[in-house]
């Protein structure tokens, strides 16, 4: 079976949703791997029993080190592929030279890149926002896209736009980690 690693900063909703939809059925989650020791998905990986790595990336001087941590950390796992699910850090040359790695991005891209996408996307003139999952490189979220999933913004709140872009990055990510390891 097909392993992977997936990186979080905060919440984990995402990880959590490839814990019940792929891992041991598609493919394994080798390690879960965080940047933020106070990240809620710490809890998620825990009750999976899957492997932990957590790196706090302000104990590192500048992104190189970081990255370089990184790296040596994931590289022990014989990975077939790292997805970055809320990983909410700019890799460098680094890593994205060195590790085959996807990024979900809650926007289509290449409109709105980096932070606030979804705020971004919804004040902007376009009928229609949604998701784009990537390849990484050094770039940001300038990777070929490999799965983009749009919805009709006509009529929704800010709210009800934020839940349905939500909904469709789990669609996305999962379907693109399929895609990808086929």
């Amino acid at each position: 079976m097909k392993k992977i690693a997936v990186l979080f900063s905060g919440k984990g909703s995402n990880f959590a949703h490839l814990v019940d939809t792929l891992h041991g059925k598609t493919c394994q989650i080798a390690v879960a791997l965080t940047n933020n020791p106070d990240a809620q998905g710490i809890a998620i990986a825990k009750a999976a029993s899957i492997p932990l790595e957590v790196i706090d990336s302000r104990s590192y001087p500048n992104r190189e080190e970081f990255d370089a941590k990184v790296v040596e950390c994931l590289q022990q796992y014989a990975l077939d592929l790292t997805v970055l699910a809320g990983f909410m850090r700019i890799l460098t040359p680094v890593f994205t030279e060195q590790i085959k790695s996807i990024n979900l991005h809650p926007s289509l891209l290449p409109r709105h890149k980096g932070l606030n996408a979804i705020v971004k996307s919804y004040q902007d003139s376009h009928p229609n926002g949604g998701v784009s999952v990537h390849y990484v490189t050094s770039e940001l979220d300038g990777g070929d896209i490999i799965v983009q999933k749009e919805i009709s913004k006509t009529g929704l709140s800010f709210e009800a736009y934020d839940e349905k872009i939500r909904r469709l990055e789990k669609e996305a990510l999962a379907e693109a980690i399929r895609t990808v390891l086929n």
